[in-house]
């Protein structure tokens, strides 16, 4: 089994939902978050006076897959929130030692 974690931008999330939907992930968890990377921020003007952007917002998914499915996964994330511009994200995989479903008591895969 295989965590993903994608950073997203925030206008990309339904699109990339969607995508993942039809290749049959059943389940994700979706986070607001800040943060920044090789860009560092930026700076915006707001009323004519110009103010330093520290952290962009990003949306993080954390979605839970079978170890065979999980370069398909990556590969609907990357093309879908793909933009082309600087901050388009980062996908982490970490393995997973064990799953279990709390109502039914299933493990592993079957918790999936």
């Amino acid at each position: 089994m295989k965590l993903i974690i994608a950073t997203i931008k925030p206008f990309k999330l339904e699109e990339v939902r969607e995508a993942l939907t039809e290749i049959g992930v059943r389940g994700m968890m979706v986070t607001e978050i800040k943060g920044f990377g090789s860009q560092s921020g930026h700076t915006e003007i707001y009323r004519g006076a110009e103010y330093a952007v520290n952290f962009v917002p990003k949306v993080k998914l954390e979605v839970a897959v079978s170890a065979g499915m999980a370069d398909q996964v990556i590969d609907t994330i990357t093309k879908t929130a793909r933009t082309g511009k600087i901050g388009d994200g980062k996908i982490f995989v970490l393995d997973i030692q064990q799953a279990v479903r709390v109502r039914t008591g299933e493990t592993n895969d079957d918790a999936l």
